[in-house]
């Protein structure tokens, strides 16, 4: 992933089979499928890999129980397969979530239900007992001959609130199924992305590109200020909410292109609230709000994920989770959990990112299709064709990446070589039935403690080998927070394409995410990056500043938060010590 040798590689040969643009899970998906097949790829990235709404995701790998209401069956189907493939190729990353739905009605919703089904209403409505039971029925049905979790089942109101006591008490009954949920995303598509890499193709953050005309373009690194010239065969458009502005870019004015996207916005809370994380019992808690929309609850890295949100926006780039987002979260909150309450300081984190919809004129954004698609369009100058990815959800994105890769070879005239299907990813290869015996044994070979092994290994899988490795080979130091150490967060910086510090504490750790970054060990990742990075005192104090700004503006997290969790850790480390 080194920078100079990438662009000097690209000068040295500039054409290249396949260019995608887009470094979000989408994009990465592609150029895995594609490199693996033996093209010569080049993947540009305008931000940092997985940094828009591939990290905003809610978080679920899912098959999509309420796009049964659209009559969107084919797309149920195949988020349910690959699903269970995610389950199968990073089971380091993705795990079953028991998931439960309360029940407030038990015919509401079925004549409505039948009219959106049909397409005669956009209105959202309650959905009683029997739509959720047949819903489910459908979900069951779909999953028979894998199997890999249990059947759902419903309890009745006693039951249900034994389990739940917190729950709304005017509920009827409740359904519980299984689905799943990533704990690290964008590590995982760090490791598809380098799953693409190691073919030899190649891949840039920070770098934007611009038609030159005669079919060549210019990439331009905005880390360093370097330029390469490329010439590519095909282009894949897979900047999701961006389509639209990359093909104003990419196109001359006399090709015409009609607007592609017309994506919402979905704004998520992670709430750091004790007796809502035991509330939950272990579940997801799938619930209508008053309004129909569907929201979530699940326990997240020891905090509590909320959301979400789904409202029209025009500018991508200036998404964030704004007040009125936040009220109606915690208002569908009070709602099914009306005995709990949340006070401001326990929002540890927000986020918010853009779903990558069709356009649509739809009155009612939950009715705009979540399927996926490509088209193509054709340059009038004889430059090349352009693939545009359209739509898609996180859970589809091998699927929709092995879409796009076959329609590009089909351009180009090249045959597939292997499947991904069942691929492992990352982490997740070799992993071990016995993760207890995996870490005692490479623990005692690298001649690091258990305990250390353990957590590398919750956060990496088996790639924990490497990292055991690298941390070996010299003396190490605990950061501030005890359970990451330098050499490791070295090891992230001069691997992992980390060119800023939201890189490292946003996507490639979940410091951030998790409510565990303080103002300490913010500054101690810092004077690491700066350091590998030779940045002068004024460059680290500028990185610090965006860092901070980006925190309060995208994240709802000031820098008295973080200043305080100095207090916090320090009074957890002297507990510790104390029990020691």
């Amino acid at each position: 992933m080194n920078r100079e040798e990438t662009l000097d590689g690209l000068r040295r040969s500039p054409k290249v089979d396949v260019c995608v643009i887009g470094g979000g899970i989408n994009g990465i998906s592609a150029f895995r499928e594609l490199a693996l097949q033996g093209l010569d790829v080049l993947l540009v990235e305008k931000h940092d890999y997985c940094s828009g709404a591939s990290a905003a995701l809610s978080r679920m790998v899912h098959g999509g129980l309420r796009y049964l209401e659209n009559g969107e069956f084919k797309l149920v189907q195949e988020s349910l397969v690959e699903r269970d493939r995610l389950l199968r190729n990073a089971p380091h990353y993705v795990a079953p979530l028991p998931t439960t739905v309360p029940v407030f009605d038990i015919f509401s919703g079925l004549g409505n239900g039948l009219v959106r089904f049909l397409g005669l209403s956009r209105r959202p409505s309650r959905r009683g007992a029997i739509a959720i039971k047949a819903g489910l029925s459908i979900y069951d049905f779909l999953t028979r001959k894998r199997a890999m979790m249990p059947r759902h089942q419903f309890r009745g109101r006693r039951s249900t609130l034994a389990k739940w006591p917190a729950l709304n008490a005017d509920i009827k009954s409740s359904a519980t199924y299984y689905d799943a949920w990533v704990s690290h995303p964008e590590r995982l598509g760090v490791e598809l992305l380098d799953d693409g890499l190691s073919t030899g193709s190649k891949a840039l953050n920070y770098a934007d590109i611009r038609a030159m005309g005669e079919g060549r373009y210019l990439v331009h690194d905005t880390i360093t200020g370097s330029s390469a010239t490329i010439e590519p065969s095909l282009i894949i458009n897979a900047t999701g909410g961006w389509i639209d502005i990359t093909n104003g870019t990419l196109f001359k004015p006399e090709t015409r292109t009609v607007p592609l996207m017309g994506g919402t916005k979905g704004s998520h809370l992670i709430i750091d609230n004790a007796t809502l994380y035991e509330a939950l019992a272990g579940h997801m808690i799938y619930y209508e709000n008053e309004d129909g929309r569907i929201c979530i609850l699940f326990p997240y890295l020891g905090k509590v994920l909320v959301g979400s949100t789904d409202i029209r926006i025009d500018d991508p780039d200036t998404v964030r989770c704004e007040t009125d987002e936040r009220d109606y979260i915690l208002q569908s909150l009070s709602f099914v959990l009306p005995y709990i309450k949340i006070r401001p300081e326990e929002i540890s984190f927000q986020f918010s990112g853009v779903r990558p919809l069709p356009a649509s004129t739809d009155s009612f954004t939950g009715r705009i299709p979540r399927d996926h698609f490509c088209t193509v369009v054709d340059a009038a100058d004889g430059g090349p064709s352009v693939v545009c990815m359209i739509g898609g959800k996180w859970t589809t994105f091998r699927s929709f990446g092995e879409l796009a890769a076959d329609l590009a070879l089909e351009r180009l005239g090249k045959e597939r070589r292997i499947s991904t299907t069942d691929r492992a990813i990352g982490g997740g290869r070799r992993f071990p039935l016995d993760r207890a015996a995996w870490i005692a044994q490479v623990a005692t070979e690298k001649g690091i403690p258990g305990s250390r092994m353990a957590a590398l290994f919750g956060r990496y899988g088996t790639q924990a080998e490497a990292f055991a490795g690298f941390i070996a080979m010299a003396p190490d130091r605990p950061m501030p927070h005890p359970d990451y150490s330098e050499r490791e967060l070295l090891f992230l910086i001069r691997n992992e394409a980390a060119e800023h510090i939201d890189d490292l504490l946003l996507r490639r750790t979940t410091l951030a995410i998790s409510g565990n970054l303080s103002q300490q060990m913010m500054d101690a990742v810092l004077d690491l990056l700066a350091a590998e990075k030779a940045w002068t005192s004024a460059q680290r104090n500028t990185e610090r500043d965006r860092f901070l700004t980006l925190l309060r503006e995208r994240h709802g997290v000031t820098e008295s938060t973080l200043t305080d969790r100095n207090e916090q850790r320090s009074m957890e480390c002297e507990a510790t010590a104390k029990s020691g």
